[in-house]
């Protein structure tokens, strides 16, 4: 009973997870903003890497996704794929 219980809360959580993750919420972003105002749109990121002071962001997975590229605290570049 407990696992049960369990599992539905994580899959909730999930859900939660991904509520920022849509097209009118992309469309909020744009180039120049900075890092703390995407993380008010969109939450914190679910993966971010570093290389040659450019920060690459991801929020959501490898199939549905949107991707922000820093450079140092303003955004340079935005991607999503598979929105709704």
């Amino acid at each position: 009973m407990h696992i049960r219980k369990l599992a539905i809360v994580l899959a909730l959580l999930a859900l939660v997870g991904c509520g920022r993750l849509d097209l009118a919420h992309y469309e909020k972003l744009k180039v120049g903003q900075s890092y703390d105002e995407v993380v008010g749109i969109l939450d914190k990121p679910d993966r971010c890497d570093e290389m040659l002071g450019l920060r690459n962001c991801q929020w959501g997975n490898d199939n549905r996704y949107i991707r922000v590229a820093f450079a140092g605290s303003s955004v340079l570049t935005l991607v999503a794929h598979n929105l709704k």
